[in-house]
């Protein structure tokens, strides 16, 4: 074999290893981020099916601001904590009341948005009150609070499962985060039932809501909380409320 061709047999046999490096880098430089799809304005598919809302965009800036590509694994809200201690995905994109139940299986990063819970019923009822059944979101920090105090609960998916429980008398009331009330004014047979709503004045569910982290990746706490101090201060992070939110959330 002359010296020449040598070279090149050796270069080429050099190739499947001298790729392994890249292929490393590209799985370490991809956070797998656990979002919804059916949680306007929150997370959504737009006209195209492309996923947005406010979560998603903030998580999309977030992995802007690390330098890694976010890779979205949409899942649902009644088992979003449990995908996300297994190690489904990396960080859960959804704003979570870090609550003492949740910290047994995941870490948190600092609060993203404030997050607020509101009573929608007729005038007149209470929460709690006896006989009445309760609409809330299945894994949700509200359904947890409704049924410890033994309230008739009626778990949904969706905002528009709520409405279908609202209109067939299967729920009279709900009880929600506020930005779901945002998305329930849009519909008109919401709109019909006649629903004031009250802010409730509750410790356990009026508090700051973060992203979840996966124990396992502990070590992107630290990265996540001065990526969201960082959007928070160049204007992104308000840009993007300006965007999906009639309201500052900061």
């Amino acid at each position: 074999m002359t010296p020449g061709r040598f070279v090149r047999f050796f270069l080429i046999s050099l190739l499947p290893l001298l790729s392994l490096p890249a292929a490393r880098a590209e799985v370490a430089s991809a956070l797998r981020i656990g979002v919804l799809e059916d949680a306007p304005p929150l997370a959504y598919r737009d006209g195209n099916g492309q996923l947005t809302g406010f979560s998603i965009k903030i998580a999309q800036a977030l992995c802007a601001e690390l330098s890694v590509r976010c890779e979205l694994i949409v899942t649902r809200l009644d088992y979003l904590v449990d995908d996300l201690a297994a190690g489904h995905f990396d960080i859960a994109a959804v704003g979570l009341l870090n609550t003492p139940e949740r910290r047994q299986k995941i870490a948190f990063t600092k609060p993203v948005y404030r997050s607020v819970t509101v009573w929608l019923a007729r005038a007149g009822a209470e929460p709690g009150q006896p006989g009445m059944r309760v609409a809330a979101f299945k894994g949700s920090a509200q359904e947890s609070y409704a049924r410890v105090r033994g309230w008739d609960v009626v778990g949904a998916h969706t905002d528009i499962q709520m409405v279908d429980q609202l209109g067939a008398g299967v729920a009279q009331a709900v009880i929600a985060p506020l930005m779901t009330l945002l998305n329930l004014q849009k519909d008109p047979r919401f709109l019909k039932l006649g629903l004031t709503p009250r802010v409730m004045q509750v410790a356990e569910l009026d508090g700051l809501a973060c992203y979840g982290i996966n124990l396992r990746r502990a070590d992107l706490k630290g990265p996540l909380d001065e990526a969201i101090d960082k959007i928070k201060r160049n204007g992104v992070y308000d840009r993007i409320n300006s965007e999906f939110l009639p309201f500052r959330v900061n």
